[in-house]
């Protein structure tokens, strides 16, 4: 019966439930896109390229693991964890030899993998594609087979692929520039090879001779990897089970199949990673801003409703009648939105996935997957979003009795029930602690999460409390908006005897005001600690940077004299037991003339090969000083235990463990220096000139290199902006579905204002009045609660309670929050003014 009376009401009340129905639908496309980026990382397939003619890949470990053991109430638990490196594991070369006797192998084939970016004359790189350097001898594994020209024999030649062959125009016998781990060095091509099939759409490959690629890859007595051929007839899944018994002992890994892609694809396997914690991060924050928006859309669908529910309530019905029916519509309404909103997440989620790939967030190699799970997800969360949202709604007026409805129908209660008070201030509560909790949180990993969820707490108290808060802003706003004539004393009158009306709409603009200000603030606050930091730290007359992978270790060797000094930077991420840090490797000749991280303990004149200095951060987390013995592992996961030499401030700016620079350069896929640090009293074209033999290496004054850093600081910014900027989007919608909501309700009473006397104008006044009111409060909230998160963030991770708030930037935000809330009350008003008021307020409900 009442599922009967539900469809009635839904078919008949469309435009009633048209909002719910845009809030409902927008949450699910929401949750579908980010759940499409959760899979994708969590089950993203990484196709292989350069193994494709290979069944069986044998590769290093790519994971520092920890077991620990447990001891408890007589039960022993054994916990097993892992965690990637950053940058690519070495093979012993030895291993060929024992794969060479395993049963049913017909030939092993050792790979070298390593940086080989051609220098063309349309610019540095590879068209969009990486470029890797192998030796010839591994063409099989993909297999790649001459075109045309001959093998690599002497140390000058090269074989270059048919894609890089085509875009630069190169043939047998031209000459092509490499910008390689060494210094660039000019090659006569020899040939031109070509891959069967076309499988090789992320990568160029360069093949050298043998000797030339051991010497590049720099890995003496390591490969990249080894593919091991089968016998015909050899069943793949035999010869794995074989080689893994051959291998058993060492660290090395056996793949097959789809395992192969992420044993290539290292940053792809990484990005998995990322994408995991994007998705959860962003399908998080969605869910709770759509539980907040979408209850706040019920909560005025059912006080629009109220003289009809009240109406049920007096001829008998019971409140858990009340309830069901207002349920069972918002399933309705749910199950509609929910699957609508599904289906239109799935190409939102594909259009997501490639912009993140376009900004460089995610490799293309990871492919975007997609199943069922979203959907479903979606729908459920819908479904009980919506109903939990009706729930909440109708609590009250379900409780009514039938004697005292229409009464209390006929004009809104003078204060808030003491059960939302109550929980407004617990709300309060909570995000005053979060943002206590967040002022002592110094890592990023760990204050973004907090960073969101305070502004989402704080908000949903000003839900909660939001009638008493309109209530004193009319208070406060109330003689001054009297004195606009009119259609300001109406405004003033509406803001005190619809205090909950006004509140609902107050709450999205508070979000949307308060969400986007901490988005757009929060990095600019990170990064300008950081350039300043870094800018304070730099003694250095010049730097050089480059345009291509990195500076050569052959530029600062040149430079290097009895007077000047050459400091090369390289930059990775170690890990201290599980935990990741930031790191750089230094030279320490002279260190004390280009760079200064502010020491406050030890010194930097005893950072050698066997020592590190590491920031207060690290020092506090880690519990070092100077003297302290630090076990760590490498980038390419060697472990290595080093003396602490120094503590330093400046951990912003310059990462939290620096080290040698040769002994980081060793463990690194990319050993070109970042920057070289340059202090010397020669003239900046002096240094340009002395340069000028190595292709995209520039001299720029350290301001500029600071500018650098900012851009590659944006970039990165950019991926965050992106990923919040749908939420932002949602809640932009609502705040103007609310608004709309709230004036289409109102036909009545600007009939009834018009018949008294009121004109159009005046009424249009009105409205505007009341949005620029509630748009006043909710820019003071949400301001309020942005610059109370972003000062415990900025303390929290810079020391400082001064967070990096651009005036035009926030003036912007502010004003597009007006024309949202000014379209979204001017355009339903002037629908709602259309019909004749006599006709309007003569009319049936």
């Amino acid at each position: 019966m009442m599922l009967r009376y539900a469809l009635r009401t839904v078919r008949h009340r469309k435009g009633g439930f048209l909002g719910a129905f845009l809030a409902l639908m927008c949450a699910a496309a929401l949750i579908t896109a980010c759940g499409t980026l959760l899979e994708t990382g969590l089950r993203g397939t990484i196709g292989t390229e350069r193994y494709a003619a290979t069944p069986v890949v044998v590769s290093a470990d790519q994971n520092v693991h920890r077991t620990t053991v447990k001891h408890k109430k007589g039960k022993t638990k054994t916990k097993h964890k892992a965690k990637p490196i950053a940058e690519r594991a070495w093979l012993s070369e030895h291993l060929t030899t024992r794969l060479s006797r395993v049963p049913g192998v017909d030939r092993v084939i050792p790979e070298l993998t390593f940086l080989a970016e051609p220098l063309i004359s349309t610019g540095t790189g590879a068209g969009g594609r990486t470029a890797y350097g192998h030796a010839w001898d591994s063409a099989p594994l993909t297999p790649y087979a001459l075109t045309t020209g001959t093998p690599p024999r002497a140390q000058d030649d090269l074989v270059i692929d048919r894609y890089l062959a085509d875009r630069a125009r190169l043939k047998p016998g031209d000459r092509l520039t490499v910008q390689s781990t060494q210094s660039p060095r000019t090659y006569r091509i020899t040939g031109i090879a070509a891959p069967t099939g076309d499988g090789i759409r992320h990568q160029t490959s360069l093949f050298f001779s043998t000797a030339e690629a051991r010497r590049l890859a720099a890995h003496p007595g390591q490969v990249t990897a080894i593919g091991v051929v089968p016998t015909k007839g050899t069943d793949t899944a035999d010869l794995k089970a074989s080689v893994a018994k051959a291998l058993r002992g060492t660290t090395a890994q056996v793949s097959t199949g789809d395992e192969r892609g992420p044993v290539e694809f290292l940053d792809a396997a990484a990005a998995r990673i990322k994408l995991v914690s994007m998705g959860g991060a962003m399908g998080g924050t969605s869910l709770l801003v759509a539980v907040l928006v979408v209850v706040g859309t019920f909560a005025l669908s059912v006080q629009q409703r109220h003289r009809e529910l009240a109406l049920l309530r007096a001829i008998a019905a019971t409140s858990g009648q009340v309830r069901k029916l207002l349920g069972r519509e918002a399933l309705l309404v749910g199950a509609a939105a929910g699957i609508a909103g599904a289906l239109a997440g799935l190409p939102l989620g594909s259009w997501l996935h490639g912009r993140f790939v376009a900004l460089g967030a995610v490799p293309a190699t990871l492919q975007h997957t997609v199943s069922v799970f979203p959907l479903f997800a979606a729908v459920a969360a819908t479904l009980i979003g919506a109903w939990a949202a009706a729930r909440i709604s109708s609590r009250r007026i379900a409780r009514i009795r039938p004697a005292e409805a229409l009464a209390e129908a006929s004009a809104e209660r003078g204060r808030p029930a003491w059960g939302r008070i109550l929980a407004g201030l617990v709300l309060l509560a909570g995000g005053a602690v979060l943002v206590a909790v967040l002022s002592v949180l110094r890592t990023e990993p760990a204050s973004t999460p907090v960073t969101f969820l305070a502004v989402v707490v704080l908000a949903s108290s000003v839900a909660l409390l939001g009638p008493l808060l309109v209530r004193a802003a009319a208070a406060v706003l109330g003689a001054a908006l009297r004195r606009t004539g009119p259609g300001g004393r109406l405004a003033t009158a509406n803001l005190r005897g619809n205090a909950a009306r006004m509140a609902s709409v107050v709450t999205p603009l508070t979000l949307l005001i308060g969400m986007t200000c901490t988005v757009l603030f929060v990095q600019p606050t990170l990064g300008h600690a950081a350039r300043a930091q870094a800018r304070e730290g730099i003694r250095a007359d010049w730097v050089l940077a480059a345009e291509g992978p990195g500076v050569p270790a052959g530029v600062a060797r040149q430079l290097r004299t009895d007077r000047d000094v050459a400091t090369e930077v390289v930059r990775t991420t170690v890990r201290v037991g599980l935990d990741k840090y930031a790191a750089q490797g230094v030279t320490p000749a002279g260190l004390a003339r280009t760079w200064d991280p502010d020491v406050t303990a030890g010194s930097l004149a005893e950072l050698t090969h066997d020592t590190v200095a590491v920031s207060e951060l690290a020092a506090d987390q880690l519990h070092l000083k100077p003297g302290s013995t630090l076990k760590l592992t490498l980038g390419d996961g060697t472990p290595a235990t080093l003396t602490v030499a120094a503590v330093y401030a400046k951990g912003l700016g310059f990462g939290d463990l620096t080290m040698a620079h040769d002994l980081v350069a060793r463990h690194v896929d990319n050993p070109l220096a970042a920057t070289v640090l340059v202090s010397t009293a020669r003239s900046q074209e002096e240094l340009a000139a002395a340069v000028r033999k190595f292709p995209g290496v520039r001299v720029v004054p350290p301001a500029t290199a600071d500018s650098l850093q900012a851009e590659r600081l944006q970039a990165n910014a950019e991926v965050n902006y992106f990923a919040m900027g749908l939420v932002l989007a949602f809640t932009a919608i609502a705040v103007v579905n609310t608004l709309a909501m709230s004036v289409s309700e109102r036909v009545r009473e600007f009939a009834l204002l018009r018949l008294a006397g009121a004109t159009r104008r005046q009424v249009l006044r009105m409205l505007r009045t009341e949005a620029l009111s509630v748009l006043l409060l909710a820019t003071t909230l949400g301001s309020g609660i942005a610059l109370a998160v972003l000062t415990a963030f900025s303390i929290g991770m810079t020391g400082s309670a001064a967070p990096a708030v651009t005036p035009l930037v926030y003036a912007t935000v502010v004003a597009a929050a007006g024309l949202l809330a000014l379209v979204g009350t001017a355009l339903p008003g002037r629908v709602a003014l259309k019909a004749r008021p006599v006709t309007v307020a003569t009319a049936r409900e």
